[in-house]
């Protein structure tokens, strides 16, 4: 099926100003697709495009880090279960920008190799009681703790509301809108709740346009070629 460039470009659009995201069959339903992998089709390579793979400028001034786990039918909470949902570690610029990725495990080694490639060392670095962070943060400015479970959630600069708030949105998105995230597509879907964050102050057009230029140059193609 030939999708015509008129509804690409609303596809996009819609995927860049929905809050929570959008569905793939809610997008074939609102451009009349023949199919839902079709619509599946299309919003993973718009995914694609607007990953930012490398990044420029690492993050500083107030860092605030935090780990979430993602999917899985099985029940449980917070770190100490993990079943089959996938860690997914934040680092969010307070009143900046955020950048979040998948880990196989949460160890204070590989957290201490992310704040590493994301942070600049006089950086204040925000976390919670979790004590890998410790050992990851060690290398920065400052590091400032709030221990959850005492429920002590904010001591005057010290919180992690920025991340937390990041990720009850990514949570809503992924419950209420998508319903399951594979482990393999998580990282697409993250590229796109990072770029809404990172341009909440532009317009949805504004923010659309700049992410129909992080295509330029990118082949958008489910499965590379084989070369011969």
């Amino acid at each position: 099926m030939v999708i015509p460039l008129r509804k690409w470009l609303i596809a996009w659009y819609l995927l860049c100003s929905s809050k929570k995201g959008i569905s793939s069959l809610q997008l074939q339903r609102n451009l009349d697709l023949g199919s839902y992998r079709t619509a599946l089709f299309m919003t993973h390579r718009i995914r694609h495009a607007i990953q930012d793979p490398m990044f420029s400028k690492k993050l500083s001034g107030t860092v605030e880090a935090d780990e979430t786990y993602i999917g899985g039918k099985t029940r449980g909470h917070g770190r100490h279960f993990m079943g089959n949902k996938v860690p997914v570690v934040s680092l969010v610029e307070r009143g900046g920008r955020v950048r979040s990725q998948v880990m196989k495990h949460v160890t204070g080694k590989n957290l201490k190799e992310v704040l590493k490639a994301n942070v600049r060392p006089s950086a204040t670095i925000m976390t919670d009681e979790l004590p890998a962070y410790r050992k990851a943060a060690k290398d920065f400015a400052s590091h400032q703790v709030v221990n959850h479970s005492a429920r002590e959630y904010v001591r005057g600069l010290a919180h992690t509301q920025s991340v937390d708030g990041f990720f009850s949105l990514l949570k809503r998105g992924v419950v209420g809108t998508f319903h399951h995230i594979s482990e393999q597509h998580l990282p697409l879907y993250l590229a796109e709740f990072d770029h809404r964050h990172n341009t909440r102050f532009l317009t949805d057009g504004e923010r659309t346009v700049i992410s129909l230029k992080k295509a330029n140059g990118k082949r958008l193609l489910y499965k590379q070629p084989v070369s011969r």
